[in-house]
C-alpha cells in the first residue's frame, strides 16, 4: 500500500520553511540563465505534484497533445477529497459516494468489528442507505478555496530571529486559520510551499458524518501481503465505499467523476488527483545526510522490534490474531518504505546530485555581494542538526511515538488540550489551535472500542525501548518507569483507565483544567507526570532545531526562487496535487515490466495460503469473471504516502483507476523522481466494476456508480 501520512509510526522531522519571492536584478537574471543552460538537468515530462492553482498545463498539451482548462481543474479539484488521517478520495456519485481504499477505511472496519463479526474478515455491503454505518473516526475534507498569504506571513515574521521567528509564525498562522473557519463545517490549513517562499491559505468543506457503504475482504485487499507490498505486478482489490451525509441525508455531490466507459491501455494519459504527504527534494545535504545517518535509521530499527512484538502477539490466540492485524499491517508497510527511503539515500548517484544542485546554488549566492546572510544559512541549518543529532533520540521517544498507545494519546491529549485553550490562540502548540479542535475532538469523542490487550502489549514494548535505549538513570525513564518494571507499570496503567469510554473522555475534556487535575485516572496521572518533561523536549527542539532550520530554509528558499522561479511544483505537503503520466511499465534487471495485469494472473498467484489465499467469494465467482479483465495498472505518475485511495482518471476526468501502491523504486520518491522506474500502481476500473457486480453483487453499489456513464459492463 502507499504509506498514508497518518499512517506513518512518528513524524519524522519534515519542517516546513518561511520566506519570500524577490525580483532579480539583471545580473542575478543573467546568471540564472546561464546557471540553467549549464547545469540544470532536464526534468522528465511527467514529473511533478502539481498546485490545483499553478498547474503546467501548457506542458501536457506540449506532452500529451491535451491541455486541461480552469473549468477542467476545477471539476477535479471539487470531485477530490482528502480524508483527515491520511487519504485520499473522490466523491464518485451525485449522492455523497466516496471512493478510497481499503486500507484506508481499516480503522472503521475495525471498530465496527467484533469477535463474531469480524468487518476485516468478512467485509461488508450495504443494500440501501438505511443499512451505511456511521464511520465515527472519519473526517473528509473538499478542498473550497485557495487564497495566497505570502506577504502577511512575511510582515508577520519581519527582522526576527530564532525562536522569535518561529513563535511569531506559528501565531499569525493560528490567527489567520481561525480567521477562516468561521464555522465547524470549514477547516483551514495555512500550507507552506516551496520551503516558505510561499505560503498558501487552503479552506475546505469539512464532513464528519461519514458511513460505510462497501468493503471487500482483507484477502482481497491486501492479496500478496508483505512480500508484494511496494511491487509489482501486483493484484490487490484494495477498496472500499464511504458515503457523507449532510443534516442526516446524503449529501449532494454535483462535481463528482464517472467511471470511463473505455478502459485504460498501455500509453494512455492519465492524472492522479490526490493529497502526497510529504517529499524532501528540496532538503539541504545535511539534512539528507541527517534522516540517512540518524533519523531513518532509528525509525527503522524501532519499527522492525514492534513488527516482531506484534507478530509474536498475533500467534497467541485467534483474538490476538484478530485484534493485531491493522497495527501489524500499518508497521510492516512502515518498516519497508523506511528500508527502502534508507536505500535511496545511500545511493551515491542520488547524494551527487544532490550535492551537485546545492553547490550550484551556493555559487549563485556567491554572486550577490549581499547574499552573506545567506550564504551562512546551509551551516546554520548544519548546526542546527548537530543539536539535533544529540536530542533526537529522547525527542521521538518522548513526544512522537505517543509510547504506541492510543489510549495514552487520548490522555496527553486531555492533559494539553485542557491548558492550551485558556491561551491566546497563537501561543498554543500547533495541534490545539481553533482551527485544529473540530478533529481532536472528534477523535477523542470517537465510539470506537479500544482493545486493552493490544493496547498494554504495546505500552510494554515502548516502555521497554524506551528504558533500554535511553538508559535507567535517565530523568525522563526515571519520571516515567520510577521503581516500575514496564510489563508491570503497562499492566497498572491499562487496569487502571477509564479512558476506554468515550462519556469519560468527554467528561474530562469539558471539565477542563480542574477535572483533569482531580482525575484519578492512571492514564492521566501518567501523562500529567509526564507532560513537564515532555514539553520540555519539544521547546528544546522548537528552539534549537527547527527554529533555526525554518529561519534559514527562508533565505535559502528565497535564493533558488530568485534562480529558478517558482514555476515548478513545491514539496508535498500533504495538500492536494495533481500529477499527471502515462499508463506503462518499465525495465528491471534488464527484464520488462508489463504495465496490466489480469483477473487471470490474480488466479494463477492464488496458492490458498496467506498472504496468497483468495476468500471464498472469489474463489466461488472464478468462473463468472472474464480472466482477461484488467486488475492492476502502473502508471508513470507521481504518487508518494498520501496518495492512497487517490483516482486515477483520463483526460475527459473519467476514473479509470484507483492508486493504492508504488514500486520500490518510488520510495526514492521522497528525494528525486525516476523517470525510467518510479511508477504509481492502482486497481483497474474494470476490476473494480468486474468484482462489485460477479463477486459481490453489490448491484445498487454499481447501478449508483454506472448512472450517467453509460457504461457497459463486459460479460
Amino acid at each position: 500500500m502507499v504509506l498514508a501520512s497518518g499512517d506513518r509510526l512518528c513524524n519524522i522531522r519534515e519542517p516546513t520553511r518561511h520566506g519570500s519571492c524577490q525580483e532579480l536584478s539583471l545580473k542575478k537574471w543573467c546568471w540564472f540563465v546561464v546557471s540553467a543552460l549549464m547545469f540544470s538537468p532536464s526534468a522528465h515530462a511527467d514529473e511533478g505534484m502539481w498546485l490545483f492553482n499553478d498547474f503546467p498545463s501548457a506542458q501536457v498539451l506540449k506532452a500529451h497533445g491535451f491541455s486541461p482548462n480552469r473549468a477542467w481543474l476545477d471539476h477535479v479539484q471539487r470531485s477530490s477529497v482528502r480524508l483527515a488521517g491520511g487519504c485520499s478520495g473522490s466523491f464518485v456519485s451525485g449522492q455523497g459516494l466516496v471512493m478510497t481504499n481499503h486500507h484506508c477505511a481499516r480503522g472503521c472496519l475495525e471498530s465496527l468489528s467484533t469477535p463474531k463479526n469480524d468487518l476485516l474478515v468478512r467485509g461488508f455491503s450495504a443494500k440501501a442507505n438505511a443499512q451505511e454505518l456511521a464511520c465515527g473516526s472519519i473526517e473528509i475534507n473538499q478542498l473550497t478555496q485557495i487564497t495566497d498569504v505570502t506577504a502577511r506571513l512575511n510582515k508577520a515574521t519581519a527582522g526576527l530571529t530564532g525562536a522569535e521567528f518561529y513563535r511569531a509564525l506559528k501565531a499569525e498562522s493560528a490567527r489567520i486559520e481561525s480567521e477562516c473557519a468561521t464555522g465547524p463545517q470549514l477547516r483551514c490549513d495555512v500550507v507552506t510551499l516551496f520551503h516558505g517562499a510561499k505560503y498558501n491559505l487552503y479552506q475546505y468543506r469539512r464532513f464528519q458524518d461519514v458511513r460505510l457503504v462497501f468493503a471487500p475482504e482483507q484477502e482481497a485487499a491486501t492479496f500478496g501481503g508483505y512480500p508484494d507490498n511496494f511491487n509489482f505486478p501486483r493484484y490487490g482489490f484494495d477498496v472500499s465505499f464511504l458515503r457523507i451525509y449532510d443534516q442526516g441525508k446524503p449529501a449532494s455531490t454535483p462535481d463528482h467523476f464517472d467511471f470511463a466507459p473505455v478502459a485504460a491501455k498501455a500509453g494512455d494519459l492519465v492524472f492522479v488527483s490526490g493529497n502526497p504527504g510529504s517529499t524532501q527534494r528540496g532538503d539541504t545535504v545535511a539534512q539528507l545526510n541527517f534522516s540517512r545517518d540518524v533519523s531513518l535509521p532509528t525509525v527503522a530499527m524501532y519499527t522492525a522490534e514492534l513488527m516482531g512484538r506484534l507478530k509474536q502477539y498475533e500467534t497467541e490466540s485467534a483474538e490476538h490474531f484478530r485484534v493485531a492485524q491493522s497495527s501489524l499491517r500499518g508497521v510492516e508497510n512502515n518498516l519497508k518504505v523506511t528500508a527502502g527511503r534508507i536505500e535511496a539515500l545511500a545511493e551515491p548517484a542520488l547524494m551527487a546530485k544532490k550535492l551537485a544542485s546545492e553547490q550550484r546554488l551556493r555559487a549563485y549566492v556567491a554572486q550577490d555581494p549581499a547574499g552573506q546572510q545567506t550564504a551562512a544559512a546551509w551551516d546554520a541549518i548544519a548546526r542546527a542538526l548537530d543539536e539535533e543529532r544529540r536530542e533526537f533520540l529522547p525527542y521521538f521517544l518522548g513526544e512522537q511515538t505517543f509510547f504506541q498507545s492510543s489510549l495514552f494519546r487520548m490522555a496527553r491529549d486531555l492533559v494539553r488540550a485542557t491548558v492550551e485553550v485558556q491561551k491566546p490562540n497563537g501561543d498554543r502548540l500547533r495541534e490545539y489551535t481553533d482551527a485544529q479542535l473540530p478533529p481532536l475532538e472528534q477523535r477523542l469523542f470517537s465510539t470506537a472500542p479500544v482493545e486493552r490487550a493490544m493496547e498494554q502489549e504495546k505500552l510494554i514494548f515502548a516502555l521497554t525501548r524506551l528504558r533500554d535505549l535511553l538508559g535507567v538513570d535517565a530523568p525522563f525513564v526515571q519520571s516515567a518507569l520510577g521503581k516500575n518494571a514496564p510489563e508491570q507499570l503497562a499492566k497498572q496503567l491499562i487496569s487502571q483507565t477509564r479512558l476506554t469510554d468515550p462519556k469519560v473522555r468527554r467528561a474530562l475534556y469539558e471539565g477542563g483544567i480542574s477535572a483533569i487535575q482531580a482525575s484519578k485516572d492512571a492514564l492521566i496521572q501518567f501523562a500529567l507526570r509526564l507532560d513537564p518533561e515532555t514539553r520540555k523536549l519539544r521547546k528544546a527542539y522548537e528552539d534549537n532545531v527547527e527554529s533555526v532550520v525554518k529561519q534559514n530554509s527562508e533565505l535559502i528558499a528565497r535564493a533558488r526562487v530568485a534562480m529558478e522561479g517558482t514555476g515548478g511544483y513545491p514539496d508535498a505537503t500533504f495538500s492536494p496535487r495533481l500529477s499527471f503520466g502515462t499508463v506503462e511499465g518499465w525495465v528491471e534487471k534488464g527484464h520488462s515490466v508489463a504495465p496490466v495485469t489480469t483477473m487471470a494472473g490474480l488466479f494463477a498467484r492464488a496458492t490458498g495460503a496467506a498472504p496468497f489465499a483468495l476468500p471464498a467469494s472469489w474463489r466461488a465467482a472464478q468462473k463468472t469473471l472474464n480472466p482477461q479483465t484488467p486488475m492492476n495498472l502502473c502508471t508513470s505518475d507521481e504518487s508518494v504516502g498520501g496518495n492512497s485511495g487517490s483516482p486515477l482518471i483520463n483526460r475527459a476526468g473519467e476514473v479509470v483507476g484507483l492508486i493504492f501502491d508504488g514500486n520500490l523504486p518510488s520510495l526514492a520518491g521522497a528525494y528525486a523522481y525516476d523517470p525510467a522506474k518510479n511508477r504509481a500502481v492502482a486497481v483497474h476500473s474494470e476490476a473494480l466494476l468486474e468484482g462489485l457486480s460477479k463477486v459481490y453483487r453489490a448491484d445498487a453499489l454499481v447501478q449508483e456508480l454506472k448512472k450517467g456513464t453509460g457504461y457497459f459492463i463486459p460479460h
